[in-house]
């Protein structure tokens, strides 16, 4: 093997074994079990939130169509709501 080869391919094996130790997988550090349900809790809390942001957006979206399309609505009949 030249020397110009060698020195041509150690840069590629050098950023090939930098890679492969960059993308090694660690072992998971061992959770705590309350620390996981308040995450746990928080996470359901966000979700929530974030349901009933999109749910306003949604209604605001919807009247704003109704508004411009003139169309009437009945203020006797509300929305039928979503069962779980």
């Amino acid at each position: 093997m030249s020397a110009p080869r060698l020195w041509k391919l150690l840069p590629a094996l050098l950023v090939t074994c930098v890679v492969g130790v960059a993308y090694a997988k660690l072992p998971a550090q061992p959770v705590d079990p309350a620390k996981a349900e308040e995450a746990k809790k928080k996470a359901a809390e966000a979700a929530k939130k974030e349901a009933e942001a999109l749910g306003r957006a949604q209604d605001r979206v919807a009247e704003r169509y109704r508004k411009e399309k003139g169309i009437k609505t009945s203020a006797s009949a509300p929305a039928p709501k979503k069962k779980k």
